[in-house]
């Protein structure tokens, strides 16, 4: 029965060993994807297109204020200046001069001139940093995209108060560098690095993730690194 081949089942173990053989390189292959557990690559993906939700207003909004910075030179802009001159009231002037000469900058105005400057002029001066002095008091009105201040005559009551437009890609390019824009667009800026570093870095994982797949993944990453390095180091002076 066994015959020239052997019996039929040794030769069916012959077979399955040589099965198993070849089928250990196809085995390692799996176990190493099988590296980064598939909760975390789950997490990857939600993280990373969470984070993109977050920062794509605000990728665009800086992606192209990057632009309009760099040709900044490029770009014409004519600046609108406002110049209107008031009368201060008896009483407020009065109440004005009992501060003294020296007060230190950014004491508070009288809550009665605040309104009055409210309403006369549209300006908001409350938490201002006003600059006091003998002869007068000052008050700059920073903000993104212009500029402005008022001052006022401590003898004789007169108000000059000057505002300065410089359209709205000065406004857009302020709030890229979070020029004059407060507290609230300062913690936007934040929250959007935070985002925008998880977005990165997710991105990264994920890359690594399927770069088995895609060749080039790596080489193009390298060149996003070294182009830059590239520039800095011969080409920017």
């Amino acid at each position: 029965m066994s015959g020239r081949g052997g019996t039929p089942v040794t030769i069916m173990k012959s077979q399955f060993n040589e099965i198993r053989a070849t089928d250990v390189p196809r085995q390692e292959r799996i176990r190493q994807k099988r590296g980064i557990p598939a909760f975390w690559k789950r997490q990857f993906h939600t993280w990373h297109w969470m984070s993109s939700a977050i920062c794509l207003v605000g990728m665009l909004l800086f992606a192209i204020t990057g632009i309009t910075l760099n040709h900044a030179a490029s770009i014409e802009s004519e600046a609108v200046i406002t110049s209107e001159e008031r009368t201060l009231p008896a009483a407020s002037l009065e109440q004005l001069r009992q501060f003294p000469a020296d007060a230190e900058t950014g004491t508070a105005l009288p809550a009665e001139l605040s309104d009055w400057l409210s309403d006369e002029l549209g300006i908001d001066a409350t938490g201002r940093a006003s600059e006091w002095s003998e002869q007068e008091l000052y008050v700059p009105l920073p903000r993104a995209g212009g500029d402005g201040w008022v001052s006022i005559d401590r003898e004789t009551g007169e108000v000059l108060y000057e505002d300065t437009d410089r359209g709205w890609i000065a406004y857009l390019n302020d709030l890229h560098k979070g020029r004059d824009t407060g507290v609230a667009w300062s913690w936007f800026i934040d929250i959007f690095a935070a985002a925008t570093i998880v977005f990165s870095l997710t991105g990264f994982l994920l890359l690594q993730i399927h770069a088995g797949r895609r060749p080039s993944t790596w080489p193009i990453v390298g060149a996003g690194v070294i182009i830059p390095l590239f520039l800095l180091i011969f080409l920017v002076h």
